[in-house]
């Protein structure tokens, strides 16, 4: 897939980086464990990767600039849908949390009213 060992590494370098920003982008697990959000880990990282993209300009081949270009444009839109992602995510949590304290103690639980007055 790569012309010689030493793009290799370079790649598995930029793979790195990229696990790292989407494990800080909450697409992936992070190491410590659940899905986290820290958006300025993430963004360092995106800016390591475009400093990387701008110091190897025209010392990799064709493929090796479009896959590292592609990494950094999907980081980019991943870090800009990242508040939405996380917004969502925090609203599912709170909504399955109220259905946990529904079931476990239903006469303080929240209730709806669907009964009609018409």
């Amino acid at each position: 897939m790569f012309q010689d060992k030493e793009t290799e590494t370079f790649f598995t370098v930029v793979h790195m980086f990229q696990r790292s920003a989407m494990a800080n982008l909450g697409l992936l697990e992070h190491p410590e464990g659940g899905l986290k959000f820290n958006f300025s880990e993430a963004k360092d990282i995106i800016d390591i990767l475009r400093m990387l993209q701008n110091k190897t300009q025209g010392n990799l081949d064709a493929s090796a600039e479009a896959m590292l270009k592609g990494v950094i444009s999907e980081l980019q839109m991943q870090f800009m849908q990242g508040p939405k992602r996380k917004k969502r995510m925090e609203e599912e949590e709170a909504n399955m949390e109220n259905v946990r304290q529904t079931f476990e103690n239903p006469r303080q639980a929240p209730v709806e009213d669907v009964s009609s007055e018409e």
